[in-house]
């Protein structure tokens, strides 16, 4: 490997370690605080620097579909899990539909490029979670404003989830030597089932409160 090659490889290590590490204690930490928020931010810009690094290194060094396709996605739900905080009630803006458009440019110029290079189970997973997510970020501007007082928490904590465990299963691909594509996915599920887990407290939560 070229000097350059193993410069990104060593950034991308040591934001995605971080990321995760950061990521698995907002799981634990009180939501809502101010430290739940300072340290979000931490998650989402080192997130930024993984989904950053990972993108030199495919288009630069090597090109791998499962990534490309992962960091597509993994930088779209975190884009979109920092701007549903941000937004809140509010429910989606400008920037918004503007991130959703350059998703779907993103995924349509991908799409083909890696069914061509050779997809496997996860490369349709991915491009199939991404279309799942941007046919959300769609019809969400069909909802009723009142929704989104409480659907924003919802919105943020499966896209940052899913972002954290995205990182996972990149993590998988690039350490598990046996049984590929298929261990990629069990962090996939666990994500999707720590996700279930959330919305059930978000929904409990939700029924407790009192309706004005």
């Amino acid at each position: 490997m070229s000097t350059p090659h193993l410069i990104n490889i060593a950034l991308h290590v040591a934001a995605g370690t971080l990321a995760m590490a950061i990521g698995f204690y907002q799981l634990a930490n009180a939501k809502g605080s101010q430290a739940h928020r300072r340290w979000g931010r931490r998650f989402c810009y080192a997130g930024f620097a993984v989904c950053a690094s990972a993108a030199a290194g495919l288009a630069l060094f090597r090109f791998l579909p499962n990534f490309a396709v992962l960091t597509v996605l993994v930088l779209y739900q975190l884009l979109g899990g920092w701007r549903s905080a941000r937004t809140r009630e509010r429910g989606p803006q400008a920037a918004d539909a503007a991130l959703t458009v350059a998703a779907v440019a993103a995924g349509a110029w991908l799409a083909p490029v890696v069914l061509a290079a050779g997809a496997n189970v996860l490369v349709y997973s991915s491009l199939g979670a991404l279309a799942s997510v941007i046919a959300y970020d769609a019809a969400r501007w069909r909802f009723p404003r009142r929704w989104f007082a409480r659907l924003w928490r919802y919105d943020h904590s499966y896209k940052l989830i899913a972002a954290l465990f995205g990182m996972v299963s990149a993590l998988v691909g690039n350490v598990v030597r046996f049984g590929q594509p298929w261990s990629q996915l069990l962090p996939l599920a666990l994500g999707f089932a720590t996700v279930g887990f959330v919305f059930v407290r978000l929904y409990r939560q939700d029924a407790a409160r009192p309706r004005g």
